[in-house]
């Protein structure tokens, strides 16, 4: 059976492709054979780091650090299951992906030793892309231990598809998402901890941006973090607006 990392490499081309890769982590692939990665966290450095058993991996990493050469990665946040510290100089190694991040993970930029001229920072409303892959910031609200934090709207093949990235719940954000019309996929947190959305709050943003897919992440890999996605199930279940969505395990990949 071809690996994780082998069927990211020989995704489709033409076609349009999502991997799951745990946590709040995502590879999208796009049909030219561009490949993203979006806060992934393949190391188990929030245990090392935070001294925390709440902490501990609970799901294996899908891919190694080294196994893909990333045209480019984006890190919503400082926090270390979004920009991991003991993967991320491995990820960027290969001297062609560019680094997209909030401005706050600029102390770990330099810790690290991660050549400058690879890294933009990103800020809400800021646009830039990954070769054929077009990424918008977008508003998120992750509390004061990261007031920098962001979303993002990624455009490629057709198909758009909203990040949350780490936040509460704002309905004030319908227009700037859906700005340039009607999104496909909308991924956002359920574990409701450290300023997240709830399983609830999840189901009460995809009533209101009616996305044609609906994906929740941000639970399973640590103890810590809570998360129900049968109780997320259940209420998009019982929604007067039958939604699609899924729950993805992780390796999983989707065409979009």
């Amino acid at each position: 059976m071809n690996s994780i990392g082998q069927k990211i490499k020989t995704a489709t081309p033409g076609e349009a492709h999502m991997f799951f890769m745990g946590q709040a982590g995502f590879v999208f692939v796009s049909g030219r054979g561009t490949i993203l990665g979006v806060d992934l966290y393949l190391s188990e450095c929030v245990e090392r780091l935070e001294g925390h058993i709440g902490f501990k991996r609970l799901v294996p990493a899908p891919i190694s650090a080294s196994e893909i050469e990333f045209d480019g990665i984006i890190a919503t946040h400082a926090h270390y299951d979004h920009f991991d510290y003991d993967a991320m100089h491995e990820l960027t190694a290969s001297g062609k992906t560019r680094l997209f991040v909030s401005e706050n993970c600029d102390k770990l930029i330099d810790e690290l030793s991660i050549r400058k001229e690879i890294v933009s920072y990103v800020k809400p409303g800021m646009e830039f892309a990954v070769k054929d892959i077009s990424v918008r910031g977008i508003s998120c609200d992750h509390g004061a231990a990261a007031p920098d934090a962001f979303g993002v709207l990624i455009s490629m093949d057709g198909k758009r598809i909203y990040i949350a990235g780490d936040t509460c719940f704002h309905a004030e954000y319908k227009d700037e998402i859906l700005r340039d019309g009607k999104i496909d996929v909308m991924i956002a947190p359920i574990n409701g901890a450290y300023g997240n959305l709830n399983e609830a709050d999840c189901v009460a943003l995809a009533e209101i941006l009616a996305p044609e897919l609906v994906v929740p992440c941000h639970y399973g890999m640590f103890a810590a973090h809570g998360g129900d996605p049968w109780k997320f199930c259940e209420l998009m279940n019982s929604t007067s607006e039958k939604a699609n969505y899924t729950l993805l395990t992780v390796g999983e990949h989707i065409i979009l």
